[in-house]
C-alpha cells in the first residue's frame, strides 16, 4: 500500500516482514500453522501461530497475501531469524524461499484507505504493509493493544510456555478447528472440544514478578500473566474475554466437567 502519509506516526518498527514464495506455499503452511492459510486474501490477513508438538506457542504472526502465490509473514522483528530458521527446517526439499521483505508494517486506530481490519479484534484498529517510512507508532500500539487485553509476541506469550488456547487464540480468531492437521493440533483440538481452558493469558496491574508472569511494563504499570480462570484476581477482563469465560463455564456445566483444581 503506497497511499499513506509518510510523515504520520503509523510504522510498527518492532515488526518485520518475511516473504515466502515458491512451490505451493499455502499448502506448506496449511500443515504447519494454526489457522486456515487458504482464507488469506488481499484484503483479509489472518492471525496464526506456529506451535510446539505439545500445542504451546513458539511464534505468532499475521499472514498476508503476497501476490503470485507468495505469503508475507508480519512478525516480530526480533523473532524473524528464528522463525525463518524453524520454517526452513520444515521446508526440507521443497522449492520454497524465505527472504526478508523491504516492507514496513503500519497501524492506525482509524480506517485508512487500503488497510485491513486487524484479524484478531476489530477494536484493535487497522494494519497495512507499505514502505518502511514514517515515525514509530509502536509505543502507542502497545498501549492500545494492552488496554484491550490482547497479548502478542514471544515475550508476552512465552517461548514454548503457553498453550495456544490459553493465549486466547480461539476468541481472537487465531485457530481453525476445521482445516485439518497442523503442528500441535491434537492438544489444541482436545482442549477446545472438552471446554477445558483452565488458564488464560491476561493483562493486570503491575506487581511483583511471580512464576506465572510473562512480561512486565513498568512504564505502563501493567504486566502479562498466565492465571487460572478461577483465580483471575485483579486482571483486566475486557468484554470479549468476559463473554468467552461465561461461555466456557456454561459449556463445562453442560458437559458435567468438574471445576478446575486449585
Amino acid at each position: 500500500m503506497d497511499n499513506f502519509d509518510a510523515a504520520a506516526a503509523t510504522r510498527l518498527d518492532d515488526r518485520a516482514v518475511v516473504r515466502m514464495a515458491g512451490d505451493d506455499v499455502r499448502g506448506f503452511l496449511q500443515g504447519l500453522v494454526t489457522n486456515d492459510v487458504m482464507a488469506v486474501a488481499p484484503d483479509r490477513p489472518v492471525w496464526a501461530g506456529l506451535l510446539s508438538p505439545q500445542g504451546k506457542a513458539l511464534f505468532d504472526f499475521i499472514l498476508w497475501d503476497g501476490g503470485d502465490g507468495a505469503i508475507l509473514i508480519d512478525c516480530e522483528a526480533a523473532e524473524a531469524p528464528a522463525l525463518t530458521q524453524r520454517l526452513t527446517l520444515y521446508r526440507l526439499r521443497r522449492a520454497i524461499t524465505l527472504t526478508p521483505a523491504p516492507t514496513g508494517v503500519h497501524w492506525s486506530r482509524e480506517p485508512i484507505p487500503g488497510a485491513a481490519a486487524d484479524p484478531r479484534l476489530a477494536a484493535l484498529g487497522y494494519r497495512w504493509l507499505g514502505p518502511a517510512a514514517g515515525d514509530s507508532a509502536s509505543d502507542e500500539w502497545r498501549r492500545h493493544r494492552l488496554a484491550l487485553g490482547v497479548a502478542e509476541g514471544a515475550g508476552e506469550l512465552g517461548r514454548g510456555e503457553t498453550l495456544w488456547l490459553e493465549a486466547n487464540a480461539r476468541e481472537l480468531n487465531g485457530v481453525s478447528f476445521a482445516k485439518g492437521c497442523y503442528v500441535g493440533q491434537e492438544n489444541t483440538a482436545r482442549m477446545h472440544h472438552r471446554a477445558k481452558v483452565n488458564r488464560r493469558l491476561v493483562v493486570a496491574p503491575i506487581a511483583a514478578e511471580g512464576p506465572r508472569t510473562r512480561c512486565r511494563y513498568p512504564d505502563l504499570g501493567l504486566m502479562i500473566e498466565l492465571r487460572r480462570v478461577d483465580d483471575l484476581g485483579d486482571a483486566h477482563i475486557p468484554a470479549w474475554l468476559a463473554a468467552a469465560l461465561a461461555t466456557d463455564r456454561a459449556e463445562e456445566q453442560a458437559m458435567g466437567n468438574p471445576a478446575p483444581a486449585a
